[in-house]
Order: C-alpha cells, then sequence, then structure tokens
C-alpha cells in the first residue's frame, strides 16, 4: 500500500491559511520567469524527510533513490564539472525547521516532504529563499493553487486524478451506470469530484452516490446496489469500511476500490467478500533495472514506496540545472517545465529529445540538447501549477481469498 495521503482535517486549515502566506507574488511566477543567474558552480540538493517511527521506511525509498540520482550525475561529470552534493539529512517531524537549515545550508532544490499537510511550511519557507521544493508524495487537491511564487512542483498527481482512473476501470469493465461513495473529508471529496467529472465526460450515468463517514458505509451501499459499478473511496479503515459494503449486498464484482483502503486482506474479511473486486495504486512498479540500481546502493531496502517519484523529482532538478546553465534556485525552477516536457506559454524551449531516465539525459544534454525527461514513475510533463499532467496507476483484482494480485495499468490525462 502507498504512504497515507494528506491528514485532510490539517491540509485544509493550512491551505486556508497558506493562500497568502508566502508572499512571493503571483503563482507560477518563477516557473516561466527568466532570472538573472544567482548560484554559486556547485548544485546541492536537500531532502525532506517527515515519515518516522512506522512510517520511517517512506523516507528509507525516498532517500536511496535521491542519492542514486546523485550519483549518477557525478559518474556523469557532475554539475559543470564539480559533483553534486546532496546535503546531511535530518528526519523529523518540523518540516519548517528542517526547511530554513537546509535553505542555510544552500540548498538549491529540495525534494520532499512526504505528508500533504507538511508542505505548506516547507513551501513558505523555500519559497521566500527562492529554493524550487519537489515533493515526489503530496497528493492534497488543495496545494495546486497553494501560493508558491512558482516555487512548488510534485511529480505525484493530485488526488482527483485516481477518481478518474476508477471511472476508467469502471468503463473497461463495460459499466454503463456508477455509484460514487466517499469517505467524509478533503481526500474523499477531492476524489469523488475527479470520477463524477470523469464519468460525465466518459458518458457514464452516476446514481446512488453518497458521503459516508466512519462506518455507515453499508448504509451509504444500500442506496447503490443497482450501479453496474460501486466506487468506495476512502481513506483508512479499509476492512471496516469494505465488510460494511459487502455486508450491505455489494458484490466484488461490482466493487471499485481506492488506494486509500487497498490492502491484502484474507481472512480479515468473508471468505470471497473482495472476489473479483478491482483497485488501485498510484505509481508503477518500479522496473527490474531500476530496483536492482536501487538495492546495490541500499541493500536493506524491502519497500520502493515513492522511490521512482523521488528519482524523478531529482533528476528533474539536476536536468534543470543543466538547462539553465546556472545552480541557483530561481534558475532551476525556472527550467523544471521545460525538461519535464510540459508545454506552458513561456516556458517552452521547443524541439526537446526523449530521454528516459537520468543518464540518459545528461547524456543528451552533453550534446546540446534540450530534453523531454521520461522517469521511472512515467512522463511528467508539469503544468502552470507545478503539477503533472498525467497520472499512472497499477490496478489489482482480488480473487475469493481476499487478496490483491496486479493484472494491469491505467493512465489517465489531467
Amino acid at each position: 500500500m502507498r504512504a497515507p495521503k494528506a491528514r485532510a482535517a490539517a491540509v485544509a486549515g493550512i491551505l486556508a491559511l497558506g493562500l497568502s502566506a508566502s508572499g512571493c507574488g503571483a503563482t507560477g511566477e518563477a516557473r516561466t520567469d527568466h532570472p538573472v543567474p544567482s548560484g554559486d558552480g556547485v548544485l546541492r540538493l536537500g531532502l525532506l524527510l517527515d515519515s518516522t517511527g512506522d512510517s520511517a521506511y517512506l523516507g528509507d525509498a525516498q532517500r536511496a533513490a535521491v542519492v542514486l540520482a546523485v550519483q549518477q550525475a557525478n559518474a556523469a561529470g557532475g554539475y559543470a564539472g564539480k559533483p553534486v552534493e546532496l546535503l546531511p539529512v535530518q528526519p523529523g517531524q518540523d518540516t519548517g525547521a528542517e526547511s530554513r537549515r537546509l535553505a542555510q545550508a544552500g540548498a538549491d532544490a529540495v525534494i520532499g516532504p512526504t505528508d500533504s499537510s507538511r508542505a505548506p511550511a516547507a513551501i513558505d519557507v523555500l519559497s521566500k529563499a527562492k529554493v524550487p521544493l519537489i515533493s515526489p508524495a503530496n497528493t492534497a487537491a488543495g496545494l495546486t493553487s497553494y501560493r508558491s511564487g512558482g516555487f512548488y512542483f510534485r511529480t505525484a498527481a493530485p488526488e482527483g486524478a485516481e477518481g478518474a482512473a476508477l471511472v476508467e476501470l469502471a468503463r473497461r469493465s463495460g459499466a454503463k451506470r456508477i455509484a460514487i461513495l466517499h469517505q467524509a473529508g478533503d481526500h474523499g471529496k477531492a476524489e469523488a469530484d475527479g470520477a463524477s467529472a470523469a464519468a460525465r465526460a466518459a458518458g457514464l450515468a452516476e446514481s446512488g452516490s453518497a458521503e459516508f463517514t466512519g462506518h455507515s458505509a453499508g448504509a451509504a451501499a444500500a442506496g447503490a446496489k443497482g450501479a453496474d459499478a460501486v466506487l468506495v473511496i476512502g481513506q483508512g479503515d479499509g476492512q471496516a469500511i469494505l465488510a460494511s459494503v459487502a455486508d450491505a449486498g455489494v458484490p466484488g464484482s461490482k466493487l471499485l476500490a481506492s488506494s486509500g483502503i487497498y490492502g491484502r486482506y484474507g481472512s480479515a474479511l468473508a471468505n470471497g467478500a473482495l472476489d473479483g473486486a478491482r483497485a488501485l495504486v498510484p505509481g508503477v512498479y518500479p522496473t527490474p533495472e531500476f530496483q536492482a540500481d536501487l538495492l546495490e546502493h541500499a541493500p536493506g531496502l524491502n519497500d520502493l514506496t515513492f522511490a521512482g517519484e523521488a528519482y524523478d523529482a531529482a533528476s528533474l532538478a539536476i536536468l534543470a540545472a543543466g538547462a539553465a546553465k546556472d545552480d541557483g534556485g530561481a534558475s532551476i525552477a525556472s527550467k523544471l517545465i521545460d525538461v519535464s516536457g510540459g508545454d506552458v506559454p513561456g516556458a517552452s524551449s521547443g524541439a526537446r529529445e526523449k530521454c528516459t531516465g537520468l543518464p540518459a539525459c545528461l547524456a543528451a544534454q552533453a550534446k546540446g540538447a534540450a530534453v523531454d525527461y521520461e522517469g521511472q514513475s512515467g512522463p511528467v510533463a508539469f503544468d502552470e501549477h507545478g503539477d503533472v499532467t498525467t497520472a499512472r496507476f497499477m490496478a489489482f483484482t482480488y480473487g475469493a481469498d481476499n487478496l490483491p494480485v496486479r493484472d494491469g495499468d491505467v493512465t489517465v490525462a489531467r
């Protein structure tokens, strides 16, 4: 299962305050600006790891991926003939304080944080310091409009994209009428809104949709049994939610579950409760080559959650510095859309050479080419908000044993 997404209540409160917090000018300015070079000739990356305790494994995967990108860059000659530096990493919960430490240490770009609710504190500090922040894991929809002066980007798709991907699964199954059941809160509403919009665009009828709280999913599901497909969007409490939906008479063959309630339930649910159910997990499964590269540098790594997205974030920062021919943070921010393959007025660099992975793109840059980076998490192509424009998901199907087996992928354009 992927990492927990934003703590919705915390995000909502912080975003409400943050709409005017950074004071860095109009949203998107740095992304299309033409700044005066401000670097010192040494490219330094920072890494914000905010997952500790039981969630520390999330930080391990991201650290390994960023270290790999830095090592690959240095094997190719570094930046401007000098090694790319990764500043000392100090995992912790005070994101604002850690962001200040990294800015004071000379970070030119920072990767992280994981938890969306911690992003505003980092954005407020780093945008004032003109240091781009690229998160590999933030999914809160509200961060799209958070004022950063154009210094915030993310290689993970916002929440609404998953709703659209669930609708695509329903469409593939032949469904003509869907019901969307979502857990109360900002996260659930964002995904449900994305699903409703995608259903309308696909010509699917929607009926029986409802919001639920606590363990009331069964009551909501009772009105959805007439639908061809029932989308269940939740964030935690997956076992209780899915048990309630099954008890309400919704068979697994109609069920499509969001990543927030994805899990290996086995005997925790009644035998056959999820038989035929589908579920999504954001991202793509790492290639064998990428896994081998990561494990070579982090032999104890046993979970690759957000590793691809973190690698892409670091790679894009390195490539942006190369494209700008300057390691200053403002210059990096101004070239991230270009090197990601994004198409935004004022940021496009014209013809670009597609390349997959950092070594190939660095080789293309060394020959003078403008690059369009394709990453381990898939195409990136940042938009004017710093969001990815393509979202990829892994699809799983449950058997009678209530265990999921990966059986495909879903890609949706945003």
